[in-house]
């Protein structure tokens, strides 16, 4: 039995990144930074976390390791001198952007290679006559927000007056997106979808990759939460991915979270959603269980990147990677003979750099399975690599934009 187990810890980079300049993000290291300030005691919180970063199950497989492939230097606290029990590497990435979907579809084989639309740092930031077409389709009396923001701080501020307006909150980011905010009771769940869909084909001109409906409930400014009915309208991948090749020779790929969306639900068998990296966990081990012969699971884990990268939490992010951490034997003590376990991120958002955006770094790939060696596999010069390495795993042959490395790791190379 050949199976394959791909997790996405969503924006945890290691630095190091070979364009960083052009990004304007020399410099950022998610990991590193997060475990410096561990080290510090800058990242204590009472109640939440404190003292050095403690990772020893991702630690095990080759993390610290990984990171000096990145940057030369091992994270505050993390021991690179343990001999690994799993494989590790360093990624680069190729795609034109540091968002979602570019990370995301470069790691199953198809790396963007065309611009993003974006929307300026202007207010109102959306193109009046985008607006106006909103509206008329929608028949809405407005909107507000029309700017770049932080999802949770918008929804604090506006939400009442979203209540008592009926107007959406629309915004975006620096990734290529429209998001819109809405409460799930005043305003609806599938009229937030409906406009979404609407806007989605406005902004089709512009080359916005995503809208993003962003529902939430509460009652006042002070206990608004987003929930876990979050719907990302994409554009599709412009060529088949890994997904693609396996669902069309009849493999099951099982889509944990919010990997669907991110691949407008192309190759994909099975969605599985939950709200909360814990939740998130619990519904991959169910999707292991129910994975055969032949079959992918592949989640994003979203409240690295979304809880704590944007916010710019370095506590909440270290105590969200130890939760993880502490999880994963979970995963390790399911694993058969014949499965490959790989874990590895779409991009950096490094809680201590400045403004609230990702960051363009290099990831981490590191693994392990029945069977499957340990040590370096050096430096992966696309994630589309991390695609063709679990291709070969499966039985499948090379695609056209990465090299596998599982000869390395089965001692065949």
């Amino acid at each position: 039995m050949a199976r394959a187990f791909l997790f996405v810890l969503d924006s945890f980079g290691i630095g190091g990144a070979p364009d960083a300049a052009a990004f304007g993000d020399v410099g950022a290291n998610t990991l590193g930074h997060i475990a410096a300030a561990c080290s510090a005691g800058t990242a204590d919180q009472a109640g939440l976390r404190e003292g050095p970063l403690v990772l020893p199950n991702m630690t095990a497989l080759g993390l610290a390791q990984a990171a000096v492939i990145a940057t030369g230097t091992a994270p505050a606290g993390l021991d690179a001198s343990l001999e690994p029990q799993g494989f590790f590497a360093a990624a680069a990435e190729v795609s034109r952007g540091k968002d979602t979907p570019s990370g995301h579809w470069e790691i199953a084989g198809v790396p963007a290679k065309e611009e993003w639309g974006y929307f300026p740092h202007t207010i109102p930031t959306f193109p009046p006559a985008l607006t106006e077409s909103v509206l008329e389709k929608s028949g809405l009396p407005g909107i507000l927000g029309d700017c770049h923001a932080s999802g949770t701080e918008i929804i604090a501020r506006l939400g009442e007056e979203h209540i008592r307006t009926g107007k959406p909150i629309c915004y975006t980011s620096s990734d290529s997106v429209y998001q819109i905010a809405a409460h799930e009771e005043h305003f609806g769940l599938e009229k937030l979808y409906a406009l979404c869909e609407t806007v989605f084909e406005l902004v089709a001109p512009l080359n916005i990759g995503r809208v993003i409906a962003r529902p939430f409930v509460g009652s006042k400014s002070d206990n608004f939460t987003r929930t876990g009915n979050r719907r990302d309208i994409a554009v599709p991948p412009p060529e088949p991915t890994l997904l693609d090749r396996l669902t069309g020779r009849g493999s099951k790929v099982i889509a944990v979270g919010k990997i669907g969306d991110i691949f407008a639900h192309q190759g994909i068998r099975e969605v599985r959603k939950a709200s909360g990296n814990m939740a998130l966990f619990d519904a991959t081990l169910g999707a292991i269980a129910d994975a055969g012969d032949g079959d992918l699971v592949f989640t994003n884990f979203v409240d690295f990147d979304s809880l704590y990268g944007h916010r710019r939490d370095i506590a909440g992010y270290a105590a969200a990677l130890e939760a993880f951490d502490a999880r994963l034997p979970e995963v390790t003590s399911r694993l058969k003979a014949g499965d490959l376990l790989i874990l590895t991120a779409d991009h950096g958002c490094d809680p201590s750099w400045h403004g609230t955006d990702h960051t363009r770094e290099k990831v981490p790939v590191i693994g392990c399975g029945p069977g499957i060696g340990a040590g370096s596999l050096g430096v992966f010069e696309t994630f589309s690599d991390i695609a063709e390495t679990i291709a070969e795993h499966l039985g499948l042959e090379t695609g056209k934009y990465g090299a596998s490395h599982y000869a390395k790791i089965t001692g065949n190379a």
